[in-house]
């Protein structure tokens, strides 16, 4: 049960401070890239971003789900399991649309739409780490 309690927690942690980071410096500083190159920095952002996202997200949501199942009872879990899902239909409806787009060029009203729409995740994984928190303070 620990290696996947932690594994979940490390995941979280992670996802939520790179979030952060993306959400205040990476994505508004597509607005700086020269149209000529854009497409290229694109490319590049996406395939080394997904080197680091997709593993994490994955783990994160699989001990999520594994977490509920241990705990069935405590909603602190399966408000954490909502979270999760959250997120997932949020960077699948908003985020993966608007990478798409830029793929093809630079585009200043997807780039500023790409920066709001990030806010939803943001804020819930912020939010997921005050969960975790109030879990483990249950559980420990």
């Amino acid at each position: 049960m620990e290696l996947f309690l932690v594994s979940h927690v490390v995941s979280a942690l992670f996802l939520c401070g790179l979030i952060w980071l993306i959400q205040l410096v990476h994505y508004p500083s597509f607005h700086y890239v020269e149209e000529s190159k854009f497409v290229d920095f694109e490319n590049f952002h996406t395939r080394r971003i997904s080197y680091l996202v997709v593993p994490s997200m994955l783990i994160e949501l699989g001990t999520g789900i594994w977490l509920c199942l241990q705990f069935r009872d405590d909603w602190l879990w399966w408000l954490n399991l909502f979270s999760i899902i959250g997120i997932w239909l949020s960077t699948i409806c908003f985020s993966i649309p608007c990478h798409k787009i830029l793929a093809k060029g630079k585009d200043s009203k997807v780039i500023r739409f790409l920066v709001i729409s990030n806010w939803p995740r943001t804020c819930l994984w912020s939010f997921k780490i005050l969960i975790l928190g109030m879990a483990l303070k249950e559980l420990y």
